[in-house]
């Protein structure tokens, strides 16, 4: 399938923009990834094609243009040099956008590349974005991209109520399988009923369909997302977050790369000799961050080789690695201490993993039949459930 003609939701958009969107000010919420297939910023694209119609613009967590590395890292509001116009920043003061800021439209425009994963933020600041504009009488457009990691697997608990955070405000799996615009969907029908919705779908997606397909390029949406391999261990590795344990960051190859200077990489793989799930192979690496934890350290570790997409499950692989790190490294191996995503009391990996449960089956030596039992239920609920908010085949 590769070279299929995929365009995004944003060159459909303007090829022919639809009577909702005419004669209406726009808003946009974008980041750097948001371009056409021509790597054209939608920025651009929609001030051309609609002059004097965007009236303003809003940047998710790690700014408009994913320059800021780290959690918790804000951005100001500013003034776009090119249009002249406002940047109000949705990771900064606030979170949502304010009635002061929807008061200079009447459409927002959303164009944001998300990875497919719960802890992801661009879900929940475009959940927060539907609810403040319904609360306005703002309507939403979201301008669909593809979901890098298919649309097809489910995988992971549904997010527990007391775990409900910025890295998780409903009750989906790590991996959804959504694109954001069905996510839009899930929500309009629920937590930001009421809203004026309109999602313009990517044209010649496929569930099934492997990003390279696509023909798109990819455009890191922030930071530490810098390859499509990045994106394909992010919905596991992303637990790495809420350990002592190095994620990667400070390297070229953040998630994909692992460890901590107390561990051995010999002695780990051969305690994971026979327990991980298949489509993926853990090869020996050594390394020293250049920021973050354990920086200028040398870590032992591994780097996460993924070999078969569509049989690789990310969580339960990294579920697996810590239940046996916990095993080796009593002591050594730790929980990470808040503050974590503006939250200061509870344990961020149990807002990142979203179920107690979890972390207390990885202590206990869980192994993956124990992360199956945990996880199966949940997973075959949410795939009947969002069924109905499904825009594309196979």
């Amino acid at each position: 399938m590769k070279g299929a003609a995929v365009r995004p939701g944003l060159e459909v958009f303007l090829a022919d923009p639809p009577a909702w969107a005419r004669g209406r000010r726009l808003g946009l919420l974008c980041h750097q990834a948001s371009v056409d297939r021509r790597l054209r910023h939608a920025r651009d694209l929609v001030a051309a094609a609609l002059p004097g119609a965007l009236r303003c613009l809003f940047s998710p967590q790690h700014g408009l243009y994913a320059e800021k590395q780290d959690n918790m890292v804000e951005s100001p509001d500013r003034v776009d040099p090119v249009l002249g116009i406002p940047v109000f920043s949705l990771y900064g003061a606030t979170r949502e956008p304010l009635p002061e800021q929807l008061a200079h439209i009447d459409l927002l425009l959303v164009d944001l590349q998300d990875v497919g994963c719960r802890v992801y933020t661009y879900a929940w600041t475009l959940l927060l974005a539907m609810q403040a504009a319904a609360r306005a009488g703002v309507a939403v457009a979201v301008l669909d991209r593809p979901n890098p990691v298919g649309g097809v697997h489910v995988e992971g608990n549904r997010l527990a109520d007391d775990c409900r955070s910025f890295v998780g405000m409903s009750p989906i799996p790590m991996r959804h399988g959504l694109t954001l615009g069905e996510l839009a969907r899930y929500f309009a029908a629920g937590a930001a009923a009421g809203v004026e919705l309109h999602v313009v779908p990517t044209a010649g997606w496929r569930r099934r369909m492997d990003f390279p397909a696509t023909g798109l390029a990819w455009v890191w949406p922030s930071p530490n997302m810098p390859t499509l391999e990045t994106a394909r261990v992010y919905p596991g590795q992303v637990a790495l977050e809420g350990t002592n344990l190095s994620e990667g960051r400070g390297t070229t190859r953040p998630f994909e790369v692992f460890g901590a200077p107390f561990v051995e990489p010999r002695r780990v793989a051969e305690a994971l000799e026979g327990r991980l799930p298949p489509g993926v192979v853990l090869r020996e690496q050594y390394f020293e961050p250049t920021f973050h934890k354990w920086r200028g350290e040398t870590c032992g570790g591994f780097q996460l080789h993924v070999t078969d997409p569509e049989a690789f499950r990310p969580l339960r692989t990294t579920l697996v690695l810590l239940s046996v790190l916990w095993r080796l490294y009593p002591g050594e191996a730790a929980w990470r201490e808040p503050p974590y995503e503006y939250e200061t009391e509870r344990l961020p990996i149990d807002l990142i993993l979203g179920d107690r449960r979890l972390r207390a089956a990885v202590e206990a030596g869980a192994d993956l039949r124990d992360f199956d039992a945990l996880l199966s239920g949940d997973e075959a609920d949410f795939t009947r459930e969002r069924a109905a908010r499904l825009l594309y085949p196979g």
